[in-house]
């Protein structure tokens, strides 16, 4: 009796499971507007002959303002429930793709072009902070690792897609094509979210917790423990965002790729990252400690930054060299996405389900201040320096992680 009780209690409802693919679905497609500039890189740079730090301005721009909005729409599923935030972020972020392809139209001045690009950032934003606040609301702790890695797959299929579609896109339609298509892809997935998410069960207050002031509740107050994830965060973005943006076109420029070739490969790494978000996620709820699978990411890290940088100095001498580099990337890609859906957990558990969503949004608020400076920062950088000096440069930002990394998780 006791362990059929314990199996009901355990049971994640099918309304979870909907809710889950959902946010997924919605994240994805604000993601493949905040990429798609990183993938217009080998039309605006190498075909029209744009600085490459002027296009890294654009691909900033969308980032920027998601920055801007993260806490206020955590704030807004915190105070009005996740599936209003979605579904209007969502239908927000599908009117900036459209006003991007009009711009896109009329002009080839990359300034109206950028604005809309931050407009659409500023709406998908709402995407980060609701979704996966819902995953945490509807599963239950041994499940949180699996079903958040789940979650955490939006953003690397959201830019395999764009890694993808972009390219052939651009190419037959300009760019104005490009963000016309997103426009009413963003639209359907607005509609399906409207109908198909529900807000998650909320926790009932006994009348003494409602008498305690708010600021007793603030998690940051208790401990340094979400401090410390957002900074470990912020660091271990910056790999990721640096091989997301730049990875296509060294693979074109650095290593004698074609661009269909080269945004292939970068579409297959992310959509490998992606199940290895699952996989790290799952293993985090069969460890029980998720802070611990982290600082073996930031680890692995470290090595493939390392060693990605090698290749980058020795692929002309070693037969193959080329080919090598670009498994060397996929490597490298896999494991810098790996992270995201541990910290994510760590935080939502624990900020507790009255902060969770501002948790969330100063989570990403951090990551996407570190991913803006990427753009023009790594850009710069890499015509200084060059790529393979650049790749051992940004090793030094998870090996900085490591030690800030907490021993032991939290839980609100």
């Amino acid at each position: 009796m006791g362990h059929e009780s314990a199996r009901s209690s355990d049971a994640v409802p099918a309304r979870a499971w909907a809710v889950l693919v959902l946010g997924l679905l919605a994240q994805a497609a604000g993601t493949m507007l905040v990429s798609a500039p990183v993938y217009l890189i080998p039309l605006l740079h190498l075909e029209l002959g744009l600085p490459l730090a002027a296009v890294g301005m654009l691909t900033a721009a969308p980032t920027l303002g998601m920055v801007l909005t993260l806490v206020l729409w955590g704030a807004a599923a915190d105070r009005f429930g996740e599936r209003w935030v979605i579904a209007g972020g969502l239908g927000l972020t599908a009117a900036a793709a459209g006003a991007a392809a009009v711009t896109a139209a009329l002009t080839s001045d990359l300034i109206p072009l950028g604005i809309a690009l931050f407009c659409g950032g500023a709406a998908a934003a709402s995407t980060n902070a609701a979704s996966g606040r819902v995953v945490v609301g509807w599963f239950p702790r041994h499940r949180r690792g699996l079903a958040m890695g789940v979650r955490q797959m939006s953003q690397p299929l959201g830019v395999a897609a764009a890694a993808v579609a972009v390219p052939p896109i651009a190419s037959a339609l300009q760019t104005a094509g490009v963000f016309l298509v997103l426009s009413a892809l963003l639209a359907v997935i607005t509609v399906a979210c409207t109908i198909g998410i529900r807000n998650p069960p909320r926790p009932s207050l006994t009348g003494a917790a409602r008498s305690e002031p708010v600021r007793h509740s603030n998690p940051y107050r208790a401990s340094g423990f979400l401090a410390r994830i957002h900074g470990v965060s912020v660091l271990l973005v910056v790999p990721q965002f640096a091989l997301a943006t730049f990875g296509m076109v060294w693979l074109i420029s650095g290593l004698g790729w074609n661009a269909a070739a080269a945004g292939l490969l970068m579409g297959g790494a992310q959509f490998i990252g992606a199940l290895g978000r699952i996989v790290i996620g799952g293993l985090s709820d069969r460890v029980g400690d998720r802070v611990r699978v982290l600082r073996w990411v930031a680890i692995g890290g470290v090595i493939v930054m390392v060693l990605l940088a090698l290749i980058g100095f020795t692929h002309e001498a070693i037969p193959g060299g080329f080919a090598i580099g670009g498994i060397v990337l996929v490597l490298a890609t896999v494991v810098s996405v790996a992270d995201n859906g541990l910290a994510y957990t760590s935080v939502a558990e624990a900020a507790g389900s009255a902060w969770a969503g501002r948790a969330l949004g100063v989570q990403n608020t951090g990551q996407f201040i570190a991913a803006s400076a990427v753009g023009p920062g790594i850009g710069a950088a890499i015509a200084l320096l060059g790529y393979p000096l650049v790749f051992g440069i940004i090793a030094l930002a998870p090996l900085i992680a490591i030690p800030l990394i907490p021993q032991e998780d939290r839980h609100g």
